[in-house]
Order: structure tokens, then C-alpha cells, then sequence
């Protein structure tokens, strides 16, 4: 019988107490900022918001994502966000 070491679970990096404040946040915060307000919250990761004249929007990432610029676009796109705005 094969002896498997793994890794010390101490070693891994815990995102949310390293990091502060990304992408993610950040855009949640924008969108609060322009009138948006969340509506409701599923588990830690999916907040769905809401804005009068807009349909709701499921925003499903954790604070410490990193959101691409494609994604960022795509979320401008759906709730009015400006490059103003960020």
C-alpha cells in the first residue's frame, strides 16, 4: 500500500481573509452606487438585484472573484454600468 502526503491544509490561502476587496466587490458596490439594490441573497455567492426599469439581475460570483473584462462588458451591458460608474 502506496503512502500519500498531502499538502498541509495551513499552507492553502484562505481568499477571504487575504484579500480585501476585488473586481467582484467592487462592481457590487458600483451597482449599489447607480441605483441598484439587492433584492434578495442565496448562499454567500448569489445576490440578485434590483432596479426600477430593469429586469432583476443574478449577480453570482464571490467578493473575492476576479471578473474579466468580457464579463464586466456583459454586466454593463444588462444594468446600465457605465465606465463612469467604476
Amino acid at each position: 500500500m502506496a503512502i500519500r502526503f498531502l499538502p498541509r491544509l495551513s499552507s492553502f490561502r484562505k481568499p477571504h481573509e487575504s484579500v480585501a476587496r476585488s473586481e467582484s466587490a467592487e462592481s457590487v458596490g458600483c451597482l449599489l452606487k447607480i441605483g441598484w439594490r439587492v433584492k434578495r441573497e442565496a448562499g454567500g455567492s448569489h445576490k440578485v438585484l434590483e432596479r426600477e426599469g430593469f429586469d432583476d439581475y443574478v449577480f453570482a460570483f464571490h467578493d473575492y472573484d476576479e471578473i474579466g473584462s468580457k464579463m464586466l462588458t456583459r454586466i454593463a451591458k444588462q444594468t446600465g454600468l457605465t465606465v463612469a460608474d467604476l
